[in-house]
């Protein structure tokens, strides 16, 4: 009885598992869709190739992660807790990142204009007091804004390497800059504050308005 009862369960986290498989997303647009502001070859490196390992990795350490939770295996489970933290944030954040750039101008809405205004004085405050947090960021990271669920407001905040923002913060991520070395590198070399200006040119602000919805209810 007892193992027919462990088959069981073991079954089931083997299914829980192979359906959970991540994959690549496909980008709402084509490589050169964002130039000048990111170049082809930058949007072909980030999504193709550091985008694809952070996938790659994930499901290798889930697949471990498995075989340790069938066997019972705590201590091996444990182990694999910074990387399933560092490639599943790395995933998390490239899939919102995407689709926070476009090549076509938008604009907040006038619910999301409502609570920029409320929180920070003006969308222009917002853009500068965002750009120089993530600019400031040590090393690799992100620059966030987030919704503040319980304070029912909006927030600036960073996160090191492929740190998650919900996770980590328990802000909800509505628009991330990527201020690793490859998202800008091989185009703006090391001034960081010019790609980070620039990026405000391709913001798909339709994007961030359905994410604000979705968080607040509004």
């Amino acid at each position: 009885m007892f193992a027919a009862r462990r088959l069981l369960v073991s079954n089931t986290i083997k299914d829980v598992f192979a359906r959970s498989k991540h994959t690549l997303p496909e980008l709402p647009y084509d490589y050169k869709a964002l130039e000048p502001i990111i170049s082809a070859e930058i949007m072909q490196l980030h999504h193709s190739k550091h985008h694809a390992t952070y996938v790659n990795n994930l499901n290798i350490a889930e697949e471990k992660l498995k075989e340790a939770v069938v066997k019972g295996d705590v201590s091996t489970q444990i182990a694999l807790s910074p990387a399933i933290k560092f490639n599943g944030g790395g995933h998390l954040n490239h899939s919102i990142f995407w689709c926070n750039l476009s090549p076509n101008c938008s604009d907040p809405d006038a619910t999301l204009v409502k609570q920029i205004e409320k929180d920070f004085g003006s969308l222009e405050e917002l853009k500068k007091r965002l750009s120089e947090t993530t600019v400031a960021i040590q090393g690799s990271g992100w620059g966030w804004l987030g919704y503040d669920q319980k304070a029912k407001s909006l927030r600036i905040a960073t996160c090191a390497n492929q740190d998650p923002l919900q996770a980590t913060t328990g802000l909800v991520p509505l628009f991330g800059i990527d201020v690793w070395e490859h998202a800008y590198y091989l185009q703006y070399k090391n001034v960081r504050p010019d790609y980070v200006k620039a990026i405000f040119d391709i913001v798909n602000w339709k994007d961030v308005n359905a994410r604000f919805k979705s968080a607040s209810g509004c």
